[in-house]
């Protein structure tokens, strides 16, 4: 359950920000972003990996958080740090509206 949590979080964050690159730029910068984060998706997740076979064992902390949950959720906590300084502009944007 948690695993479906994270990748729909993904999946919406991806559709988000695909949608703002096309109306502000251009539809190839669009899948070019989304390149982006698939690709440090799939690699930040092999790398989350590594890290967790060396922290916990395949049992995780019971069934709806074992180890794959867990370097998911470790790899959440990394992209966001990560695409907060990356689509600062993005993430910003609401907050000079509001002013």
């Amino acid at each position: 359950m948690v695993t479906a949590v994270i990748f729909f979080a993904h999946f919406i964050f991806a559709l988000i920000i695909f949608t703002k690159k096309w109306q502000d730029e251009s539809l190839s910068t669009a899948f070019i972003n989304i390149g982006l984060i698939g690709l440090l998706f799939t690699v930040g997740w092999s790398i989350a990996s590594i890290i967790s076979k060396l922290l916990m064992d395949q049992k995780g902390f019971g069934i709806y958080f074992d180890r794959d949950t867990f370097s998911l959720s470790l790899l959440s906590i990394a992209e966001l740090f990560f695409y907060k300084m990356y689509y600062a502009d993005i993430i910003n944007a609401g907050d000079k509206e509001k002013q």
